[in-house]
């Protein structure tokens, strides 16, 4: 543990040997749509009817709260992603600014969050993807679709999806870069459709009670409600901004592209989620799609537009797969640059011919498929919030330390009331934390202490001779 507060020097491209060199072949549009595809799918495809549940019509508000916490955080990040432009995202910042201890630590949360994400949206996927092979008449048994805690067996097809993702990430990653802008548009259409089906049948009185079971955090453990419950659980929608900061080594420009990336993309989709939960609780009240699987499809044909609700249907089960590419691709350059720095195995950080990590893909793909298999949505996307909120904090607080520690260095962009930012980004974070189910919480501080225990066995003398070497 003696080195717990050494600090990481960025190393430049040319100095690293051949084998852990990513291949630069992202530009900005690339980015726009890795960030657009990663925040929009399941959050709003699937979380809305979650919140719904937990909110009633004021989960368009949870949704605003969300945003705005994440906004603060998208800021922090593109201004010290441009500084650092490494892979690694909080975790490579965690190391440069404050040590290996709390790089470890925020390595635990970030591959916790990854790994569940890529479960989540995995296990969303299949929700659209029965209901659509249900309403073709191609429907699938329930102890395939679902896991042992919902009466099934094992989610079969969230599994497929994964294997699927895997093996277009090991092709390469500007191949899967491009297939991912095209699902983004086909994605976007179909909100679009959403919105417009909907609107015409608007009803302002299903927004009445506004806020049924009032704002803070309330209920027994386990079911909990109210607005930042909600917004504790669907901030889950919002956070694939920071999947754009573990592609900084494959930018061409990165000092330019990642700012442009993390904060359109953010832009984009504050806009895009706010339309969409406005549309849906007009159409339906929220009692009739809370805590659907598919709650936008089930919203269409609930008012008698089931041909709008197949196409949505279909362009889920095509597109929502960019979301999980996009969090796969993050989860797969964390664990790259962990085992990089010597932390994990130095053999698992080697690339492919092509420019890809496969042993590190291969070994995402087989954990992520043991929680999709066999976890429901509602715990997996709760779990996964609570180490992107740490990380989080780490990012919005690695800001102002630089800030501080050095205020001349250069700052391609520069985050606006910077002290404004980074403390409501540090305070939102924290009370969406706190707002989380109890058993949540209570998993994320033991996976913490297991991830202390880790470091102080292996994790420190590890990263001490891969220094050495």
């Amino acid at each position: 543990m003696k080195n717990w507060n050494v600090r990481k020097r960025v190393v430049a491209r040319e100095d690293m040997p051949e084998e852990h060199r990513l291949r630069q072949s992202l530009s900005w549009p690339h980015l726009v749509a890795l960030g657009v595809g990663a925040i929009v799918g399941t959050g709003i495809l699937t979380l809305i009817g979650v919140g719904a549940g937990k909110a009633g019509p004021a989960v368009i508000l949870s949704f605003a709260i969300a945003g705005l916490i994440c906004a603060c955080a998208a800021l922090a990040y593109a201004e010290v992603a441009t500084m650092i432009p490494a892979s690694g995202s909080a975790y490579t910042y965690s190391y440069v600014v404050f040590g290996e201890l709390i790089a470890w630590m925020i390595g635990v949360a970030l591959i916790l969050e990854y790994t569940l994400v890529v479960s989540a949206v995995a296990v969303g996927w299949s929700g659209y993807a029965a209901g659509f092979l249900k309403s073709v008449g191609l429907g699938l048994p329930v102890a395939l679709i679902q896991g042992p805690e919902l009466g099934g067996f094992i989610n079969l097809p969230a599994i497929f999806i994964i294997w699927v993702v895997a093996g277009l990430l090991i092709a390469g990653t500007r191949e899967s870069a491009t297939v991912n802008a095209i699902l983004v548009v086909i994605k976007m259409a179909a909100l679009a459709l959403f919105i417009a089906v909907a609107l015409p049948v608007f009803n302002a009185e299903h927004f009445h009670p506004f806020m049924p079971y009032g704002f803070p955090k309330t209920g027994p453990s386990g079911s909990e409600v109210g607005v930042m419950a909600a917004a504790a659980i669907i901030f889950f929608a919002f956070y694939g901004f920071d999947a754009i900061a573990t592609a900084a080594e494959e930018a061409k420009n990165p000092s330019r592209d990642l700012a442009i990336g993390i904060v359109g993309s953010m832009v984009v989709c504050v806009a895009i989620y706010m339309a969409v939960a406005a549309a849906a609780i007009g159409a339906v009240a929220t009692t009739g799609f809370a805590n659907s699987a598919e709650p936008l499809a089930l919203i269409l044909r609930e008012i008698g537009q089931p041909w709008a609700a197949r196409v949505l249907g279909a362009s889920a089960v095509i597109a929502l797969p960019t979301v999980i590419l996009a969090f796969f691709y993050g989860q797969s350059r964390i664990f790259f640059t962990v085992a990089r720095d010597g932390l994990l195995p130095s053999s698992l950080a080697r690339v492919s011919k092509r420019g890809t990590p496969v042993r590190i893909t291969v070994f995402t793909a087989v954990v992520t498929s043991v929680f999709a298999g066999l976890i429901p949505l509602a715990s997996i996307a709760a779990l996964a919030n609570a180490g992107t909120l740490a990380a989080f904090v780490a990012v919005c607080a690695a800001m102002l330390v630089l800030r501080r520690r050095e205020p001349d260095a250069k700052r391609t962009f520069r985050t606006p009331l910077p002290w404004v930012v980074g403390l409501g980004g540090i305070g939102g974070c924290l009370y969406l934390f706190y707002s989380l189910p109890i058993r949540t919480q209570l998993f994320f501080l033991a996976a913490q202490v297991i991830g202390l225990i880790l470091y102080a066995i292996y994790g420190s003398r590890a990263a001490e001779r891969a220094r050495a070497g």
